[in-house]
């Protein structure tokens, strides 16, 4: 039993967690500072805490709860969808986070073999949640390389083609890892490809607050499209593991399948979490709007910080807390750029290459206050100023 080939060949194939790799990576580093997770700086509203802290004890709180979720926090969540997301025709599942969301979506909806697609670069959690799947037949699609937006005439030449139609597409927006907002028409045009098609369309709108430049986040309904949601980010719950499905009512026979996935991963969403999100709720979007304003100079102090990778070098931050940048041409090996700018200038990023683009960084902005965004910052500059003169000098 010692040997690998008695693991699951779906499991060895699946791509390694690339946060774990971080971690490992900073692991007995000292005075590492991370603008690499995907976090953000802020705990949940505070009257939320005090609120759960008061009902911890509670019997209910221990026992298991009904599949779909707590009924007043999944009345309260119809109400902001059609408040906030003008979506009308949803139902709500919880779940414990997105990313169990999108592995119960996948586990609904597909099945091993069929095709996908995703475009780079793409959310890395999510690839994996096809491949363990078995989900192998993963069409990755380009991006144009200024905007980051997906090319949405190659997904149409897919959609139109003499091959098997894929089964589910996925977009993330404003993007993981790309910091880059897809217009309404584009979403709008790709939406009507995978209806004529018959494929799903799955949004992941964890970001759907974090929008910058007078930018505004928008959702799209339709009977083939399921848009998902966090309350990781926007309430800073991400220990606490609450996401959300929004699929469409009037698809027969959708929540039966759904609730059959969700009863046997984690049976409901915590319960304890479940409150602090229907409390949190009560803060209101502008409770997150006012923390995500804060961003903003975060977003300038990294830009700047990254100029020494050249002009038109950084893209990304229209939303999100994400920028994409290229590497010089010279480093292709972008894992090694991050182990050594971990270990020479004590910063720590995702190298691209997670997400389909090798030679590029994903650099995070929310996870410091300003003050250490700045010292991170200053970290990073010195770092790519030498990666560009020097190279990687141990």
């Amino acid at each position: 039993m010692g040997s690998i080939a008695k693991l699951a060949k779906r499991a060895l194939e699946t791509e390694a967690p690339v946060m774990v790799k971080i971690q490992e990576l900073l692991r007995g580093a000292t005075d590492v500072m991370s603008l690499a997770q995907g976090v953000v700086y802020w705990q949940p509203p505070e009257a939320a805490l005090s609120k759960v802290e008061k009902i911890v004890r509670e019997p209910s709180c221990s026992k298991y709860g009904a599949d779909d979720g707590l009924p007043e926090l999944r009345e309260a969540l119809l109400e902001k969808l059609q408040r906030e997301n003008k979506l009308t025709k949803s139902s709500v599942m919880v779940t414990a986070g997105a990313n169990q969301a999108f592995v119960n979506l996948v586990l609904t909806l597909c099945d091993a073999g069929d095709s996908v697609v995703m475009f780079a670069p793409y959310y890395f959690n999510a690839y994996m949640s096809f491949q363990m799947t078995g989900v192998t037949d993963i069409l990755v699609g380009a991006s144009n390389p200024k905007t980051l937006h997906p090319d949405v005439d190659w997904l149409e030449k897919v959609l139109k083609g003499n091959g098997p139609i894929p089964k589910l597409v996925t977009v993330v927006n404003p993007g993981n890892p790309s910091g880059s907002f897809v217009p309404k028409p584009m979403l709008q045009r790709i939406s009507d490809l995978c209806k004529s098609a018959g494929a799903w369309l799955v949004v992941d709108n964890t970001y759907e607050y974090f929008m910058y430049d007078g930018m505004e986040h928008y959702c799209l309904e339709d009977s083939h499209i399921v848009n998902l949601f966090s309350f990781s980010k926007a309430y800073g719950m991400m220990g606490w593991r609450v996401g959300y499905i929004a699929y469409p009512s009037e698809v027969n026979g959708f929540h039966a399948q759904l609730l059959k996935v969700q009863d046997n991963i984690p049976i409901c969403a915590s319960i304890i979490g479940q409150h602090l999100a229907l409390y949190s709720l009560e803060a209101g979007p502008e409770w997150i709007r006012e923390r995500v304003k804060d961003l903003v100079k975060n977003r300038e102090l990294l830009v700047e910080a990254m100029s020494p990778l050249g002009e038109d070098a950084v893209r990304g931050g229209e939303g999100a807390i994400y920028l994409w940048a290229k590497l010089p041409d010279n480093c292709s090996d972008d894992f090694e750029v991050v182990r050594w700018l971990a270990n020479k200038h004590g910063v720590a990023v995702i190298p691209g290459s997670a997400s389909g683009g090798p030679g590029f960084i994903r650099v995070s902005f929310g996870g410091l206050k300003e003050a250490e965004t700045r010292l991170a910052g200053e970290r990073l500059r010195r770092g790519l100023q030498q990666l560009v003169t020097d190279g990687m000098v141990q």
